[in-house]
């Protein structure tokens, strides 16, 4: 739980999977919520990946986010339990970090500081991206899901008609949001079908 003398601390961390979109709009979210502190890890993968699919540089990114962390820095303050946060964010998830993470490698910081919020039972959400997926994908998630964290492939819903790309994946970054408790006004509620006549 946070305290209640700071602001809400989320870790945000990128891969080089694709779908860097959603943790762009993570942290543009992020940055506009007073009462959340960010602090954010990029892979190397995910340079390729940002500049790929959204046309952003690493520094462009980085100065989305409260604190920035380089992920070969394995001593980095989010690498230890005692450094106080509310939960981490893997937006997107390569199957190399979901694989990591299932096998408690803390080669880099992505993995260190999701085995730390794993061993501290804090919340760990991991937007996986790949598809199909093949039977270590499947034991990774099912080993990640065993020890406490949460796995979110970001599907898009169609329920509510979105009418743009930005609006499925605001969609499933809210709903991320919800996992970490963080309060948003991104995405409308789900109130119920309407009768059919």
């Amino acid at each position: 739980m946070p305290d209640s003398g700071r602001r809400r601390r989320l870790i945000v961390a990128i891969t080089g999977a694709t779908g860097a979109v959603y943790g762009v709009r993570l942290l543009q979210h992020l940055q506009g919520m007073a009462a959340v502190e960010s602090h954010l890890v990029i892979s190397d993968a995910a340079n390729l990946t940002l500049h790929e699919e959204v046309g952003m540089q690493r520094r462009e990114v980085e100065a989305l986010a409260d604190v920035v962390y380089r992920n070969r820095d394995v001593g980095a303050a989010i690498a230890s339990g005692s450094f106080q946060c509310d939960g981490m964010i893997v937006a997107p998830c390569s199957m190399k970090t979901l694989a990591a993470v299932a096998l408690g490698l803390s080669d880099n910081l992505i993995a260190r500081a999701a085995d730390v919020i794993l061993k501290e039972r804090r919340r760990l959400v991991l937007m996986v991206r790949e598809t199909p997926l093949n039977l270590a994908h499947l034991r990774n998630m099912t080993s990640v899901t065993e020890m406490g964290g949460i796995v979110f492939p970001p599907v898009p819903s169609f329920y509510q008609h979105p009418a743009s790309i930005e609006q499925m994946v605001d969609h499933s970054v809210a709903r991320v949001l919800d996992l970490v408790g963080v309060e948003h006004a991104l995405a409308p509620r789900w109130a119920g079908m309407k009768p059919v006549t």
